[in-house]
């Protein structure tokens, strides 16, 4: 098995996501992980938010697993932090995704078949923690955010222990919104064959509306 796109599903999660933050002033990297996750068909959507952070990404992650019926896992470190994204939540789009109080890895360590995963990259602790992820044998997309702000240079998603040895990465690209985003596609682990029609897949253009200014972008790539 592989992921397969679907436009519809796409276009839906990310009309969806933008008429939900419309009256939130922040990047549109909420618009598109919702996208990306409905588009990919994402089971099991993980994610971690603490306390103070931008809510509008896990808006857009609920609104996807609504279109996809799948199960959204939001980690927090606290009480503190879980009754503040429970409200939050609550005060936008009016319901909330599962949510669990406990430290990333170990949670991580315990999901299996992860196929949408968003890591905030102003974590110090974030590539450790991408060690304990369990993926899906069909693949998964890897999101970080603020991906400007990684501290690392001449960083590797291989070679340096952020991915174990035997992950393959099928594609990798950069998009310059919000801070940063870095979009990652962890190959299955059916064999070779579904590498190589990974491989054969068309380009995906990706558009972006600059909120603040409503200029259009537009970007493309692999995944």
């Amino acid at each position: 098995m592989k992921l397969v796109w679907s436009p519809d599903a796409a276009s839906n999660a990310y009309i969806d996501t933008v008429k939900s933050c419309e009256n939130i002033k922040e990047s549109g990297v909420a618009e598109l992980l919702s996208a990306m996750a409905a588009g990919w068909n994402a089971k099991l959507i993980v994610e971690a938010w603490t306390h103070g952070g931008p809510i509008t990404t896990s808006i857009g992650l609920a609104i996807a697993a609504r279109h996809t019926c799948a199960r959204h896992v939001c980690i927090v470190p606290d009480e503190r932090s879980r009754l503040a994204y429970v409200k939050a939540m609550y005060d936008v789009v009016g319901w909330v995704s599962e949510v669990i109080v406990r430290q990333a890895e170990e949670v991580l360590g315990e999901l299996k078949g992860v196929d949408f995963l968003v890591v905030d990259c102003t974590s110090k602790d974030f590539a450790r923690v991408l060690r304990f992820a369990r993926f899906s044998n069909k693949g998964a997309v890897l999101a970080f955010k603020n991906a400007f702000q990684r501290s690392s240079s001449g960083f590797r998603w291989q070679g340096q222990g952020v991915l174990d040895r035997g992950t393959r990465v099928v594609r990798s690209v950069f998009l310059p919104v919000g801070q940063g985003l870095d979009i990652v596609h962890v190959g299955s682990t059916s064999g070779s064959g579904s590498g190589e029609s990974m491989n054969k897949n068309h380009s995906r253009w990706i558009k972006h509306v600059d909120q603040k200014s409503g200029e259009e972008h537009f970007f493309r790539g692999k995944f």
